[in-house]
């Protein structure tokens, strides 16, 4: 069949050129072309190979611990104790540079201020800051939150994009062109792009957002000029808000989450991402790309989106929400793959590290509780709470033998949502606070490893003789 060139176009949209391909008429060439598309093996392969070469696939090992790939000062996740080579659950910790999650929270609520500029400090520094030492970063995070015209001009109208991530991903790039020297690795470089990164990613992710919709609504787009002085969370709702119609309490309480999405080892799959871009000396703008290319999966950051849907869909079929027989016996049908999304998975519950606790859940329930009580979403909140203390049972009863807890998930959309942050926002919300600890990850491999990561693949294939093109 002729290739029909009309099939591919140029369209022309609001200042916005893209090129529109229709897929189905490119595989039309001709028939044999349609091999590239059946003739790949996509058959997984058999588990026996992975045992008999002793690969530790997915990098885990057989007891699901992860394989040590590297050493770090910046955090410690502990979910487990070995003993006798054998993983003992345990409570779950969180410590960033030595101090835990729980100290760095409590106290900056304590003290009523908010705390994710102190987290971002110590995890680039290694030290908390002085009242004058936080003082000057935050004033440099000021200076730094402005967009330049001339990068406005091209973001995000050339970035726009269904996907807030995808659109981070383009505008970090975009960032490297405003550099003027953007494949310099100094300390002195690494720490003014990070800083840039802090500054500028929670702007940017509100203002796709915001471009998103305007070009949805086919309206124009109207975002406030920072305001010297706020805090990273006040920034973000700043955008969002349109100005400053936002509440003391809710503003803390966004704090909280980017404090707690802040760092999570070396380990998590964005970060390790990061610090794999980073080992081959690239520039700080890939190795971020990178990393929240990898947060955009499904397997990794989008999980928040999940449980709300989740939440949302048992609300709507279990009638008594304080019963827990009802709650249960829905809970069990979700297992059973009878309900929700016919996965047979609880969202929110359970985690690669964490086994009988994940701190930062619990901090989340902890915070969120009295703002959900003042905003009327008790019930809502008693029934995520029912749900994290039923779902193992359930989940035991269903021949789930690993210990099971609530993780940061079962809560985080909920508390979003709370906030009025959209649900296109939650993963980019996790990306902006998880910058900080990329940078911090990103320098330590480069100025402590000093190796590129190139781990090996067994090859599990037959030599073959090679035929000449007229006898195949």
């Amino acid at each position: 069949m002729a290739y029909d060139a009309k099939k591919i176009y140029y369209r022309f949209d609001d200042h916005l050129s893209r090129l529109v391909l229709d897929y189905e008429a490119s595989r039309q060439i001709s028939p044999e072309s349609e091999n590239l598309y059946y003739g790949l093996p996509t058959d997984p392969y058999d588990e026996e190979l992975y045992v008999e070469h002793d690969v530790k696939r997915g990098l885990r090992n057989a007891d699901g611990s992860g394989v040590v790939a590297g050493l770090t000062r910046i955090s410690d996740v502990h979910g487990y104790n070995k003993v006798d080579g054998k993983v003992v659950p345990d409570q779950g910790k969180l410590t960033l540079r030595g101090y835990s999650i729980e100290d760095l929270v409590n106290n900056a609520q304590a003290e009523n201020r908010y705390g994710y500029e102190e987290v971002a400090y110590l995890l680039i520094t290694g030290s908390l800051p002085t009242k004058e030492e936080l003082d000057g970063f935050c004033d440099r995070l000021g200076a730094f939150r402005h967009l330049s015209d001339e990068y406005v001009r091209v973001f995000p109208m050339t970035t726009v994009s269904s996907s807030v991530m995808n659109v981070l991903q383009r505008a970090v790039l975009l960032l490297y062109a405003f550099d003027a020297e953007p494949d310099v690795i100094t300390p002195e470089h690494e720490i003014d792009v990070a800083i840039s990164m802090l500054a500028r990613l929670p702007r940017i992710a509100a203002f796709a957002h915001m471009a998103s919709i305007a070009k949805c609504h086919g309206s124009e787009m109207h975002v406030p000029h920072p305001t010297p002085g706020l805090s990273t969370a006040e920034t973000i709702l700043q955008v969002l808000r349109g100005g400053m119609a936002f509440t003391r309490d809710e503003a803390m309480l966004l704090d909280v989450m980017l404090m707690l999405h802040a760092e999570h080892g070396g380990g998590n799959n964005s970060t390790f991402a990061c610090r794999v871009l980073s080992s081959s000396a690239t520039d700080p703008y890939s190795a971020y790309a990178a990393a929240i290319g990898s947060l955009k999966g499904p397997r990794h950051g989008g999980a928040n989106a999940k449980v709300v849907s989740m939440h949302e869909d048992i609300r709507a079929h279990v009638s008594n929400w304080e019963d827990d027989d009802e709650v249960a016996a829905y809970l069990s049908k979700i297992l059973d793959k009878q309900a929700f999304d016919g996965t047979g998975l609880i969202y929110g519950m359970g985690h690669a590290v964490y086994t009988l606790s994940d701190p930062r859940a619990e901090v989340c329930r902890h915070y969120a509780r009295s703002l959900a009580a003042k905003k009327g979403l008790g019930e809502e909140f008693a029934l995520i709470e029912r749900i994290e203390r039923l779902a193992p049972q359930v989940m035991r009863d269903h021949g789930m033998t690993k210990p099971i807890c609530a993780n940061i998930d079962l809560y985080t959309g909920f508390i979003y949502k709370m906030l009025g942050v959209p649900e296109t926002l939650f993963t980019p919300m996790f990306a902006v606070a998880r910058m900080a600890g990329w940078s911090a990850h990103r320098m330590e491999e480069l100025f402590c490893a000093h190796r590129i990561i190139r781990p090996a693949y067994r090859p599990v294939i037959e030599p073959l003789e090679y035929k000449p093109l007229a006898d195949r």
